[in-house]
């Protein structure tokens, strides 16, 4: 006898274990949230090179097809080479190994340009202190030398608080740098670790550049295959809308904040500010961070210039001042353009978020994560709207009080203050009729009982 599967049987069965599995999940996650988190932790652990690699391939992603298909491809239709099946596999290799080339020559350049200035920076700043306190003692003392109670307090102040600062430098920072040197050897192991997903991040990165076009189409099989026709062509457009969103606020992103950092290098080697290299880079990447990053970069790097010299210090906030204008209103807005959707509420909102949640990099992340959920939750309220057949834009929601329930049109508030006023009158006007009325019949009444 051959078995027949009952398909109303069957999908009760499923959803049953669906269920419970869902119930065992969340009650294993609500009371052994420790060992959760201890196996995803694992779990990330393991897939790090994996995920190293795709976020290597979707950097090197924009300069693989540029070498692609703007270089290699034109340069052998000129030669009126066939392109063959063949050929474009091996230029596509070439442009993915060109690309991870370039990159990592970047990243060396950029290193071995910066790193030193850099450490001789901190070293520099740290033994000279003490020194730096003095000039701004002395030049608190020319500038607030006719207001002997301000010169008190800040004389108070900076002889309180430059104590422990230099003890907090010399007694915390120093000893765990040559603590650090000393136990160099300890964090080897972490170190190539790191190198070794890298390195293994790289190799993923190859593959999954040279078969984009077979994991996307694959992806899409898998859509298809599960959903609807019409839930599978939205998923298809949100991860679309998705990879525009990231793709171009994130390397837009990092195009604004570099050239940020080169004008910053040259303007402030051209005013003569000290530490020029080092001001520069932290400015540069904090302006990575939307909306607070010129001021976590601008902030420390003023009161650093301060403490030796007070006189750059108001050049520097001149310039720095300047460049963020040129940045908000001429740069970004030509680099990035309207690549989020977000309002400054919602922007400052995301950046809080993602900052409390996820640090330094919730902070970077947050603004295109929130623009893209943003987005798709408008979707989905306009498209409920939209089959309710209400008004979709939100003009017309502007200075309303309702919906009529039968036309469905908006109420604004001066026709609904216009109608309690013809409302009101008529109501008036109804009451002095009916009072004049019940006055006829009360004066009637008397002349009655009179007679």
């Amino acid at each position: 006898m051959k078995f027949r599967w009952d398909n109303k049987y069957l999908y009760w069965g499923v959803t049953g274990f669906v269920v419970v599995a869902a119930s065992m999940l969340f009650y294993f996650g609500i009371f052994q949230m420790g060992v959760l988190i201890r196996g995803i932790s694992i779990f990330l652990h393991i897939l790090m090179p994996i995920l190293y690699g795709a976020a290597i391939a979707y950097l090197i992603c924009p300069i693989t097809n540029f070498l692609e298909r703007k270089v290699f491809f034109r340069f052998l239709e000129h030669r009126h080479f066939h392109l063959s099946k063949r050929i474009k596999s091996v230029v596509r290799y070439v442009s993915i190994l060109l690309s991870l080339v370039f990159m990592c020559c970047i990243i060396y350049s950029l290193l071995m340009m910066l790193l030193p200035e850099l450490i001789r920076s901190i070293v520099n700043i740290i033994y000279n202190f003490p020194s730096y306190i003095l000039s701004a003692q002395k030049w608190i003392n020319d500038v607030l030398e006719g207001n002997s109670q301000l010169h008190s307090f800040f004389q108070e102040f900076l002889s309180q608080y430059s104590v422990k600062i230099e003890a907090y430098l010399t007694g915390n920072i120093l000893p765990k740098l040559q603590e650090t040197l000393q136990n160099f050897s300890e964090g080897v192991f972490d170190m190539l670790n790191v190198l070794k997903n890298l390195l293994i991040g790289a190799i993923v990165s190859v593959y999954i550049l040279a078969d984009k076009e077979g994991f996307v189409a694959k992806s899409k099989m898998w859509l298809y295959s599960f959903l609807s026709p019409e839930r599978a062509n939205v998923v298809i457009r949100s991860m679309r809308f998705t990879h525009k969103t990231f793709g171009g606020f994130i390397n837009g992103k990092l195009l604004d904040s570099l050239i940020i950092g080169i004008l910053c290098y040259i303007g402030t080697n051209l005013i003569g500010t000290p530490y020029a290299t080092l001001i520069s880079v932290v400015v540069g990447v904090t302006n990575v961070i939307p909306f607070f990053g010129p001021y976590l970069g601008a902030i420390p790097s003023a009161i650093l210039i301060l403490l030796v010299d007070p006189i750059q210090c108001i050049y520097f906030v001149i310039f720095v001042f300047a460049l963020q204008q040129f940045d908000g209103n001429i740069l970004g807005p030509k680099i990035l353009g309207e690549s989020t959707g977000l309002s400054s509420f919602m922007v400052i909102l995301a950046i809080l978020m993602g900052g409390g949640l996820f640090g330094i990099f919730g902070m970077f992340v947050g603004v295109p994560v929130c623009a893209v959920l943003y987005a798709m939750t408008w979707k989905i309220i306009r498209r409920s709207l939209k089959k309710r057949k209400l008004p979709t834009d939100a003009v017309d929601y502007y200075n309303i009080d309702c919906l009529d329930p039968k036309t469905l049109q908006p109420q604004k508030m001066e026709n609904l203050n216009l109608r309690k006023k013809h409302h009101s009158h008529k109501k008036r006007a109804e009451e002095k009729e009916e009072n004049h009325e019940n006055g006829d019949t009360e004066s009637k009444s008397r002349e009655r009982d009179s007679k």
